[in-house]
């Protein structure tokens, strides 16, 4: 049987038919949804929850909490900006986790000015685990914690521990904005944050469960960090982790969009490929994990996000499939069914909902970040690049997670950003 006989039935099969339908429809239907419930979130909570819920009659005690491994470059600008928070009652705690550089050196001239406490370790054993040693030396029932080079807003508490007035709130996630913005990649990554990750999880709320607590900016209630085991130092991405188990426990985890923190991202494709491995892992190790148990009834508010989070990888697999698929059609000379080098108007349409949902974002995140209209022009280019690296990146990485043990791998180390 030649290669052209093989292409015709393959292409002419159910199973490519179904794949193709799949691979056309599904980032169209997705984005309308979360175009749609990340709207209904905005007018029925953000625009609506007013100063009133933002006032405190009392003011819980609040921990600072920095994990730092190698951060000269960074540092500073955090503290700077972690003790300059307006509330009555924190306190800032670093946890240095043997760093080889002048991280703690930075540090200590703020504890002698009496501003910062430092809880230095001499083996490093990465981020979670630093957390996990750190909290019982904490003093505050919230603990606000951020990575060593992100600068939180002054206001960020006075937007974050409102929420933990209701019992069964445990956590609340901010918004990251990106600071590094002034290569394209820092710009479609600003972009990306804003219409992608901030537009899910105002739709998540809506569904029922965020997928995940954002690593860079999270409060968090210290006793239901201690009922869940706090961080697994084993997981390739305890953030999500740690979400998953607080939902599991039935506790509320919230969204709130004015709690702002800028961070800084990777400007390489390599810095980027790195990070979103490492992401890419951290959720099919989760799924692996929790999935069994969260898809007992109790828990199906979970369904929706399970549901996503398994659609999104089948179809980073449609992509590549069918991309290897097409090249192998075009360079024998048989033109794909379905597939066609010139634009249609299936393209026309995922173009133009693609480009909806990255200006929902915008529309909505404006307010917090005043120059993020000005980045719009580069949504064109989020599809060709995000689309293909992070299909890749997912088709490639996610079997590892899914497969493999976590328990039976060695601690997380760090993978701080770099430019």
């Amino acid at each position: 049987m030649d290669l052209l006989t093989v292409l015709d039935q393959v292409e002419h099969s159910a199973i490519y038919l179904i794949a193709l339908v799949f691979f056309a429809w599904y980032p169209i239907f997705s984005s309308l949804m979360w175009i749609m419930t990340s709207l209904i979130y905005f007018f029925r909570r953000e625009r609506r929850q007013g100063g009133d819920f933002y006032n405190l009659d009392t003011y819980p005690s609040v921990t600072v909490l920095i994990p730092a491994y190698n951060e000269e470059r960074n540092i500073e600008n955090t503290l700077k900006a972690a003790t300059s928070i307006d509330y009555p009652e924190y306190e800032v705690v670093v946890v240095d986790d043997a760093s080889t550089d002048r991280t703690a050196e930075i540090v200590t001239h703020y504890v002698n000015r009496g501003k910062v406490r430092l809880i230095r370790k001499l083996v490093n054993q990465g981020k979670a685990m630093a957390l996990n040693d750190a909290i019982p030396c904490t003093n505050g029932e919230i603990l606000l914690i951020i990575d060593a080079d992100a600068s939180p807003d002054p206001d960020i508490l006075k937007y974050m521990v409102p929420h933990f007035r209701f019992p069964r709130v445990a956590a609340v996630t901010g918004n990251p904005r990106v600071a590094n913005r002034k290569t394209l990649l820092g710009k479609l990554q600003s972009i990306e944050f804003t219409s992608i990750i901030s537009l899910q999880r105002r739709a998540q709320r809506v569904w029922g469960r965020i997928m995940t607590m954002s690593g860079v900016v999270g409060a968090f209630r210290r006793s239901a960090l201690i009922d869940v085991g706090q961080y697994s130092p084993e997981m390739a991405t305890e953030d999500i982790d740690l979400t998953w188990k607080l939902h599991l426990r039935h506790y509320d985890v919230r969204y709130e969009a004015r709690a702002i923190v800028w961070m800084r991202v990777p400007q390489s494709l390599s810095g980027l490929w790195k990070q979103r491995r490492r992401w890419t892992l951290g959720l099919s190790q989760v799924l692996r994990r929790h999935g069994p148990t969260a898809l007992g009834w109790k828990h199906r508010r979970l369904w929706p996000v399970m549901l996503e989070s398994t659609l999104s990888i089948l179809w980073a697999y449609a992509f590549v499939l069918l991309t290897v698929l097409w090249i192998i059609s075009y360079s024998a000379g048989y033109p794909p069914v379905g597939a066609s080098p010139i634009p249609n108007w299936w393209g026309m349409l995922i173009s133009t909902v693609c480009l909806s949902q990255l200006l929902t974002g915008v529309l909505l995140d404006r307010k917090y970040d005043r120059g993020l209209g000005w980045y719009y022009g580069v949504a064109v280019f989020y599809p060709i690049i995000y689309w293909i690296l992070l299909a890749v990146i997912t088709a490639t990485y996610s079997p590892r997670g899914l497969m493999k043990n976590p328990l039976a791998g060695r601690l997380t180390r760090w993978q701080p950003v770099r430019e």
